[in-house]
């Protein structure tokens, strides 16, 4: 059976990276004593999967995890076990992580990695490094967004590539006194929150503070058979 974990990210676990919470979450799955499906071979390992590698960092409240377990709820003991995944989960985390959900996911659900399209930000700005007119500094964000175009030179692994940036940043907007947007997510097409700020001060001949932004990602979404963006945690059901 496949299991979608969403879990939050905050505090000071925001600078631990990707691949020690890939082994914080293998010692932790074992200390709440999932049945967590193990791989063949010489070195078996915990089938896991995460959606999308989060920056050393940056907060987030949306988070995801797909764990195949040995084992499935029938009407027996063996479905309390699994409606208390959830609260045995919480019981081995530290205070900064908070498991927010367990879903069953369906047999033919492509794992979360596979599937990532978009994700939510929002960005505020760090004590000094708030801009000294708020009005016209979201004035111009509102008219760099408005271009038609928003031409770039990303690095990639493969070197070098000219992109229209506008496509892949699906919202820009202020809210209150910060700045939320959805971009684009995934192995093809991955836009940085940070990478989409460092233009928009490029573009306005300024120079961009690199520690001007606490960023927190809110959400994750995946396309549906319809194609349609939903959150991860809806391709799943509660496990009852």
């Amino acid at each position: 059976m496949k299991i979608r974990i969403k879990f939050s990210k905050e505090g000071s676990m925001k600078f631990v990276g990707h691949l020690d919470m890939m082994r914080y979450f293998q010692k932790a799955i074992r200390r709440a004593r999932i049945p967590i499906r193990y791989s063949e071979g010489f070195s078996p390992h915990q089938i896991m999967s995460f959606a999308a590698p989060l920056g050393v960092g940056i907060t987030s409240r949306g988070e995801y995890l797909d764990i195949e377990v040995t084992e499935s709820p029938a009407e027996t003991e063996e479905a309390s076990f699994f409606r208390t995944m959830k609260d045995r989960l919480s019981q081995a985390m530290v205070e900064e992580i908070r498991i927010l959900s367990c879903r069953k996911l369906p047999d033919a659900c492509k794992n979360a990695m596979s599937i990532v399209c978009a994700a939510d930000y929002t960005l505020s700005f760090r004590e000094g490094y708030e801009p000294e007119e708020p009005e016209a500094f979201f004035e111009k964000l509102a008219e760099f967004y408005a271009r038609e175009q928003i031409l770039v030179t990303k690095q990639t692994k493969k070197g070098q590539r000219d992109l229209d940036l506008k496509p892949l940043i699906y919202c820009l907007e202020r809210r209150e006194n910060r700045i939320f947007m959805q971009v684009s997510t995934g192995s093809t097409d991955n836009v940085k929150p940070e990478f989409v700020m460092e233009t928009f001060y490029r573009e306005m001949g300024w120079e961009y503070p690199g520690f001007a932004f606490q960023i927190q990602r809110e959400e994750v979404y995946g396309r549906n058979d319809a194609g349609h963006p939903i959150p991860l945690e809806e391709f799943g059901e509660n496990i009852e």
